[in-house]
């Protein structure tokens, strides 16, 4: 009877201590972070063209941005 009430005590000890640890990489910023830049720089690898594209758009909308408060009638 005691050893079944201590292997249940072993088990949930270790089904706790893998929530705990799973809890604790999501909350870690920089091992998400670390993470996510490691999966774009392997997307990036595979295929820049989106990327590159992504960019190009990017760079085009602040530059429309910027002319459009430049010249825009402010009276």
């Amino acid at each position: 009877m005691t050893d079944s009430i201590e292997n249940r005590i072993a088990e949930q000890r270790a089904h706790l201590e893998s929530t705990l640890d799973e809890i604790e990489n999501k909350l870690n910023v920089p091992k998400q972070f670390n993470r996510y830049a490691d999966k774009a720089k392997s997307s990036y690898d595979e295929n820049p063209v989106p990327w590159i594209v992504g960019a190009t758009a990017v760079a085009i909308s602040i530059v429309g941005i910027v002319a459009w408060a430049i010249f825009s009638d402010d009276e």
